[in-house]
């Protein structure tokens, strides 16, 4: 991206969303965060001079606020980062249909309403999207039913982008992360340490237990992941269009099928499905 560009992160007061926020204002690129939570967006607007626009983008009335807002303060949009997300577990015989409905319509039905009201003006800067999926938009794991179907019906949401628009200028990618040190992985590990009974080892434990059969052993940083990002919103990208691109230790290379020839896996108390030791 050339100095100058404007580019709205949802999802932005931490994590993925956060790291990308600072990478751009590295690059000298204007950057509207949002979020639904205040606190940590006006803190980042004083750290690195971002536009901070608390809003909930499920609804059609704030998403279109939110583009306006960066109109209003640049006159432009350049890119758009599909960011925010949560995580509710479940199989299918039982998952809380308030659960899914919740990660529906902030996984899907958000990111569709930001881009309807962001499409016209993409056009006119021939400007980029990229959305921040996850390795469960193309693998499953043990009750995982609504936030895997979420993130796989955001990667073809954001795959009809790049093919209704590609022609008229507008690139859509989509970014698959695995395991990403933030509050959200970060809770998703003090619950998996208690669950796993880790012996006092805590979120740290925890993380080095979920990544220690990925190839590169270990959970990735926010910063790695805006580094993608921030390379798919450039001109170094210009090429590509509706790709799916992992980044994940090398999570969705690895056949699991040969496994138990480098590693002995088991339940661990035969209590929590899907675990090794």
């Amino acid at each position: 991206m050339t100095d100058g560009r404007v580019v709205v992160v949802t999802g932005g007061g931490s994590g993925i969303g956060e790291a990308t926020a600072r990478l751009l204002r590295e690059g000298g690129h204007h950057v509207v965060v949002s979020g639904r939570r205040s606190e940590p967006l006006r803190r980042l607007e004083q750290e690195i001079g971002v536009l901070a626009h608390p809003s909930d983008v499920r609804d059609p009335e704030a998403a279109g606020g939110l583009v306006q807002a960066a109109l209003a303060a640049y006159g432009r949009l350049d890119g758009l980062v599909l960011n925010a997300g949560i995580g509710r577990g479940g199989s299918v015989g039982d998952l809380s249909l308030e659960d899914w409905d919740e990660v529906m319509r902030t996984n899907v039905t958000g990111p569709l309403l930001l881009l309807r009201a962001a499409i016209p003006h993409l056009l006119e800067t021939r400007g980029a999207v990229v959305a921040v999926a996850s390795v469960s938009a193309l693998r499953n794991g043990t009750s995982n039913a609504p936030y895997a179907t979420s993130k796989a019906a955001l990667l073809q949401l954001c795959r009809s982008v790049a093919v209704d628009y590609g022609r008229q200028g507008v690139r859509a990618n989509i970014v698959c992360p695995s395991w990403v040190r933030s509050e959200m992985a970060d809770r998703r590990m003090a619950r998996f340490a208690a669950e796993a009974d880790l012996r006092g080892e805590g979120v740290d434990g925890a993380y080095e237990e979920v990544t220690g059969l990925l190839p590169l052993g270990r959970p990735g940083e926010p910063r790695e992941i805006a580094e993608a990002i921030s390379w798919l919103l450039s001109p170094a990208a210009s090429y590509v269009n509706g790709s799916v691109l992992t980044v994940d230790g090398g999570a969705t290379a690895l056949d699991p099928g040969t496994l138990a020839f480098d590693f002995r896996v088991a339940p661990r108390h035969g209590e929590v499905p899907g675990t090794t030791r």
